[in-house]
């Protein structure tokens, strides 16, 4: 199973896995206190994206098809993040206040394809 989760939240032993999946550390989170499992920056949008999108609603469709083709060629890790999402649970952590419009929403819809044989 793929959840997803706020890196601010607490962390909790159902979570699973925890991967963080932003290109950079959230603001105010010491790194022991993340309680990640791993880091995965190579999954997170490019700076330009990131910058470009800003998490501004108007462009979330737009952004979610960018981010895609940024990932097409990830294909590798996102198999094995599906694989391991179909054994078990894997969270994937994010830093934005937006819960609905942020990259670990689209990374999520591409790895339950992935699991499905997408």
């Amino acid at each position: 199973m793929i959840a997803l989760k706020r890196v601010y939240e607490e962390p909790d032993p159902g979570d699973g896995l925890r991967i963080l999946v932003d290109r950079l550390w959230p603001r105010g989170i010491k790194k022991d206190a993340a309680h990640l499992d791993r880091w995965v920056k190579d999954l997170a949008p490019s700076d330009d994206l990131r910058r470009w999108f800003a998490h501004d609603p108007e462009k979330w469709n737009e952004f979610k098809r960018r981010f895609r083709e940024e990932l097409a060629d990830k294909g590798a890790l996102l198999h094995e993040l599906a694989r391991q999402g179909e054994t078990g649970r894997v969270t994937l952590l994010y830093a934005a206040k937006d819960e609905e419009h942020n990259n670990a929403v689209v990374l999520k819809e591409l790895l339950e394809q992935e699991g499905h044989g997408g």
